[in-house]
């Protein structure tokens, strides 16, 4: 199957497709229903109501999605019984502006989960500050949003209980997508005719990705009770494939060489050629292992690549018969690629569902932590009142713009739509300039594009029945990419509002023309103010970043040093100081990402700040091969000299820490003991003993190189 059919697979397999078709069954059912009964507005209300609701449904353990859908619906009817009051007097309806917009925007202190759900009530205020209701007719209105929530949250729960593991496969089948990318990646090292730079960028961008769909899984597996204690062999069979899946992303992450030398020593031999035609043909059969389960399929039986290999080490083998020199690391490359192989045998073997899995363990325990656990304290609101709070200055910035989008739609602009100003400031309005940017651009290229082709299906296919399919085609295109790429959606969902205020009578060039012009003056106010007021630059988040790899780092390296100095190397422990550097890597990638999209004046050391990502990725991915090797026992004994290396990285690494971190909060960590005599250890062959020397002199080199980097940013 060709890459781009697999793209399409997966997207109509996944979670987000799926997301689309329940969001546009939850949102359309009512109305359709109630036109039948001559109720249609009564439908679109309820419907409103389902849309609300929908904000909150995002990927999730199905506890955490029913209390915020449950929330979310109290949330909703409140609010809009309260701005339903509050529009009789311009002054209270705008002081309630002011406020919501600041409360409901300081929920993102809670996680991702609290804030949608205040999203979902800034958009019930913006969508009622309008209406001209009567109290009786708005204790009407209310009641009907909320049984618009309440429809959406039972139709949710009942998807889930009709297929429950569903979530957890596609979420699953994505993380294993993102890492068959990664490991094609990797491949592209072995061929001489890419740049090495280039292929730093693109592994570190798709490090970010890896990173979002390894928590995502995670967050699923280890948080829901049903897969993590199945008594049957379905969740563990989930669990036990998600932990080798990250398994072979170390693996894959540890495999680290000077690229630049071994192209220059072996590109005239094509064996490299031969390794990155390996490596690719590996990740595709990753990638068709990640389609079968998100599919919810049997995967197919694996290729068997022993001849290909044993081909290879021949070549090899050659190699180091005809040319002087020593060849040590392609056979080091050819073991990694038989272990390649048999990792990606045995996950294949585990996902069958006619594989026999072993009996839980008790382990489960362990999984709690390896997911955060949200606190729900007051005191984390009160603590975040203070303008050293990201999220305060955002609640700031959002009530500002809110109250400047609504003066302008009253006082300004005249159109029957005008509460779209605040909506589009509102929902533009980002925590970080760099994304307040993007979205915005996203928005007014998406609206354009989008009204034209409204247009275009309105003159040209005048039959109402086949532009209601086009209607449909583009709700659920619309919400499918909500999360997934913003422009898509903006593109699909204004074709869609165009065809519908069709429907219902209102002229639609008129509609298309007045969003237009509301959407631009909404972004102009959200970019203006997210410009000037309490801005949030990356390049002044960078350090802490930065800080937060060097900490993870350290502490990574610190847990291999123990095990050389004789101590032992927990599992459990090991993977969590694994999981910390993923996933403080993958926010530094993704911050230093931004700040490029930022204005340039506020760009700050953006050749060094390169580096230092690139030299972490290197660090990172020798220090796993070194702890990899430790825990398979292949390491070649502990000898003391072994150790100066290790001592002299951390201490490297601490200096770096020194100069981007206070005093009082540097972690400390406990001295290494001394190398206790091995009992009569055997022999190691030299070649070995020297590689890891190398390896761990490499280490204090690429420190080395990390303190060089950070003196000049933190300078």
């Amino acid at each position: 199957m060709r890459r781009h059919e697999r793209t399409f697979q997966y997207f109509f397999f996944g979670q987000d497709f799926a997301d689309g078709l329940r969001v546009t069954l939850g949102i359309l059912l009512p109305t359709l229903l109630m036109a039948q009964l001559g109720q249609f507005e009564l439908g679109l209300t309820v419907s409103l109501g389902a849309v609300c609701a929908s904000l909150t449904d995002i990927p999730g353990p199905v506890v955490h999605k029913r209390n915020g859908l449950w929330i979310c619906t109290a949330l909703v009817f409140v609010v809009a019984l309260l701005t339903g009051v509050a529009r009789l007097n311009v002054w209270v309806l705008g002081g309630e502006i002011l406020l919501l917009s600041f409360a409901l925007t300081m929920l993102l202190v809670y996680g991702a989960r609290a804030g949608a759900i205040g999203s979902a009530g800034l958009l019930i205020m913006i969508l009622t500050m309008d209406r001209d209701l009567s109290l009786p007719e708005l204790a009407s209105y209310a009641g009907l949003v909320l049984l618009g929530g309440v429809w959406y949250t039972l139709l949710c729960l009942l998807f889930f209980r009709i297929r429950p593991y569903r979530p957890a496969q596609r979420a699953l089948g994505e993380c294993i997508h993102a890492i068959a990318e990664y490991l094609r990646l990797k491949a592209e090292f072995y061929d001489p005719e890419t740049s090495l730079d280039r292929d730093y960028r693109q592994l570190v961008q798709q490090q970010v990705v890896v990173s979002e769909k390894q928590d995502a899984a995670r967050e699923l597996m280890f948080k829901s009770r049903m897969i993590v204690r199945e008594t049957t062999g379905t969740g563990r069979r989930l669990v036990l494939t998600f932990v080798d899946a990250v398994d072979l992303y170390e693996q894959i992450t540890a495999t680290y060489y000077d690229y630049a030398a071994l192209r220059q020593r072996f590109n005239h031999t094509g064996v490299l050629a031969d390794v990155a035609r390996l490596i690719r043909v590996m990740a595709v059969e990753l990638d068709h292992l990640g389609l079968a389960i998100q599919a919810n399929r049997a995967p197919a039986a694996p290729h068997d690549r022993l001849p290909e290999l044993e081909q290879l080490k021949a070549r090899i083998d050659r190699i180091g018969e005809e040319e002087p020199g020593s060849n040590l690391v392609l056979r080091k490359i050819l073991v990694q690629l038989r272990n390649l192989h048999q990792r990606l045998a045995d996950i294949s073997r585990e996902t069958d569902p006619a594989y026999r899995v072993p009996a839980a363990s008790g382990a489960e325990a362990d999984y709690s932590r390896f997911v955060s656990h949200q606190s729900l304290s007051p005191d984390i609101l009160l603590g975040n009142l203070t303008m050293t709070s990201a999220t305060f200055r955002h609640a700031l910035r959002v009530s500002v713009a809110a109250i400047i989008g609504f003066a302008v739609a009253r006082l300004l602009v005249s159109g029957h739509h005008s509460y779209w100003i605040v909506m589009t400031t509102v929902y533009m309005l980002k925590p970080g300039f760099s994304l307040t940017k993007e979205r915005n651009i996203q928005r007014v290229t998406g609206t354009l594009v989008g009204g034209l082709i409204g247009v275009a299906v309105i003159w040209l296919v005048p039959n109402q029945l086949v532009q209601f399919g086009f209607l449909l085609v583009f709700m659920i295109t619309a919400y499918s990419f909500q999360r997934l790429n913003y422009v898509v959606m903006v593109t699909f969902l204004t074709p869609f509002l165009v065809i519908m205020f069709h429907f219902l009578g209102i002229r639609y060039v008129a509609v298309i023309e007045e969003r237009v012009l509301d959407t631009v003056i909404g972004c102009a106010i959200a970019l203006t103010t997210g410009y000037v007021l309490f801005p949030r630059w990356e390049s002044e988040q960078l350090t802490t970043y930065m800080r937060d790899v060097l900490r993870a780092n350290r502490f990574y390296l610190h847990r291999l040093g123990e095990y050389l100095a004789g101590g032992t190397l927990s599992l459990t422990d090991y993977k969590l100081a694994r999981k910390d550097v993923y996933i403080s890597s993958a926010n530094l990638a993704a911050a230093f990402q931004r700040m490029l999209s930022e204005p340039k004046s506020k760009q700050r050391h953006e050749a060094e700040v390169h580096q230092f990502v690139v030299l972490n990725l290197i660090l990172s991915s020798n220090i796993a091969t070194l702890a990899a090797a430790a825990r398979g026992g292949t390491l070649p004994g502990r000898p003391a000299e072994l150790l100066k290396p290790v001592r002299q990285s951390l201490m490297l690494l601490t200096e770096s820490l020194r100069k981007l971190e206070p005093p009082d909060e540097m972690p400390e960590l406990a001295p290494l003991p001394p190398v206790p005599p091995a009992p009569a250890p055997k022999p190691a062959p030299a070649g070995e003993e020297r590689l890891l020397l190398e390896q761990l002199e490499f280490v204090q080199k690429v420190s080395s190189d990390l303190r060089k980097v950070t003196d000049v940013v933190a300078a």
